[in-house]
């Protein structure tokens, strides 16, 4: 609500500041048309181009039934893209390697029904660290061409970590949650040397709100990647956790990467 109310407040002031005679300046029909026509050809030339790309996987994350990801599969559709979604096993409550292993099945049935050497991935909270485990030690250093990340704990998180401190354990004895916690033997394993490995291009998207990942800091990466804090493009927009994969300023960063495009987040995107 209070994010809509800026937006709103945002697009009002701006109207106000557009000088009256810009409307008198309005361009014929004629040119209009012929505008709105040279968009829609150059729309359709960027659709063609990325449903020629490399299929997309959107992994999910812990407690991340499939539904969940079909808005940002959906954007992904829109733009051209050839779209699958990734369910974690017991929905990411297992062991994140064996995860892994299931996801490179899942990756080789993609692979095979597309005829693609490659595949891209766009991955939500645990879902990053299932498909880094696959790139760096399951093979799939060969086979993904570009990641994003969006809230993924690469570095562990303090929300693990503090389930046993207030007295459930653990982690209450959830794998997974273990080994996100900051220091865990997976994580070392994972981020010692190169956490970046193979020719791919590496991006993560995180947000000052993000209610999992303490310190925020935790889901950059490091060797070459391309780290996206929201709130240094946009200062105002407000992102959660869970709302990263519905976001349009995260959207158009997932979409500049998988276009290879220079990251210029759009702080009005909706």
């Amino acid at each position: 609500m209070l994010l809509r109310t800026i937006l709103a407040a945002t697009t009002a002031v701006a109207a106000l500041l557009v000088p009256a005679t810009a409307a008198a300046a309005a361009p014929d029909r004629t040119t209009t048309a012929g505008t709105t026509t040279a968009s829609a050809a150059t729309m359709s030339t960027t659709a063609a181009a990325n449903a020629s790309a490399n299929p997309v996987i959107v992994v999910g994350g812990l407690i991340g039934v499939s539904i969940a990801y079909e808005p940002i599969a959906a954007r992904l559709r829109a733009d051209g893209f050839r779209v699958s979604i990734f369910q974690i096993p017991g929905l990411g409550f297992g062991d994140i390697r064996e995860s892994a292993r299931a996801f490179k099945t899942y990756v080789d049935q993609v692979r095979a029904s597309t005829g693609a050497a490659k595949v891209d991935l766009v991955a939500h909270s645990e879902g990053g660290l299932v498909s880094r485990w696959y790139v760096k030690f399951l093979g799939g250093a060969d086979v993904v061409g570009r990641y994003v990340s969006l809230g993924s704990p690469q570095q562990g998180t303090y929300a693990a970590n503090i389930l046993k401190f207030i007295g459930l354990g653990n982690c209450a004895g959830i794998v997974a949650c273990q080994q996100m916690s900051i220091g865990s033997d997976l994580l070392t394993a994972l981020n010692g040397g190169d956490d970046t490995p193979g020719a791919i291009r590496w991006a993560t998207v995180r947000t000052w709100q993000d209610e999992l990942v303490w310190p925020i800091g935790n889901a950059a990466l490091s060797d070459g990647a391309t780290n996206v804090l929201i709130q240094s493009w946009c200062p105002l927009r407000l992102v959660g956790h869970l709302s990263l994969i519905l976001d349009g300023t995260t959207y158009t960063v997932v979409r500049q990467v998988l276009t290879d495009a220079p990251v210029r987040p759009n702080c009005f995107a909706l």
